[in-house]
C-alpha cells in the first residue's frame, strides 16, 4: 500500500512582529476549526522567522499538508493585516511507492488585497490528457 503526501514550504510577510504574533493566534483558531472537520484537515505547520526581522511566517507541511487550508489562512491574514500585492506558493504531490499517475503538483497566486485568485496550475491528469490528445497544447 502506498502513502500519498502533499508537500510545500513558503513565507508570508505580515509587515510587523506584532502582526506575526497575532497571526499565531489566528493559526491556532484555524487549526482548532480544522481538527473538528470530518475528516480533519491535514493542516500545516507555522513559525515566525526571526532571520527575516520577525515579520515572516514560515508555513510548511508536516509530512503532508493541506494547500486549501494554507490559502484560507493567508486570506485571513491578508484581511486582518491589510496586506497588498501578490502572494503565491507551489506544492508537490508525492507518493511513498512508485505508482503511475500519482506524482504532480501545482502553484497558486492570489491578490492579497482582494483574496482573488490571479492564476493557478495543477498537474494532476495533465500528462495523460496531453499524451492522449485531450489536453491543452503548449
Amino acid at each position: 500500500m502506498a502513502d500519498y503526501y502533499t508537500r510545500f514550504s513558503c513565507l508570508l510577510d505580515v509587515g510587523t512582529p506584532d502582526n506575526a504574533a497575532r497571526a499565531l493566534d489566528l493559526y491556532i483558531k484555524l487549526s482548532k476549526d480544522g481538527a473538528s472537520e470530518e475528516p480533519p484537515s491535514e493542516g500545516f505547520l507555522l513559525s515566525i522567522q526571526p532571520e527575516h526581522g520577525g515579520t515572516q511566517l514560515w508555513m510548511r507541511d508536516d509530512v503532508t499538508g493541506d494547500p486549501e487550508r494554507l490559502l484560507q489562512f493567508v486570506k485571513i491574514c491578508a484581511a486582518e493585516f491589510r496586506l497588498t500585492g501578490r502572494w503565491g506558493f507551489q506544492y508537490a504531490n508525492t507518493c511513498s511507492r512508485p505508482r503511475l499517475d500519482r506524482f504532480g503538483g501545482g502553484a497558486h497566486v492570489i491578490d492579497l488585497a482582494t483574496g482573488d485568485t490571479v492564476a493557478w496550475t495543477y498537474t494532476d491528469g495533465w500528462l495523460a490528457d496531453t499524451l492522449s490528445g485531450d489536453g491543452e497544447r503548449i
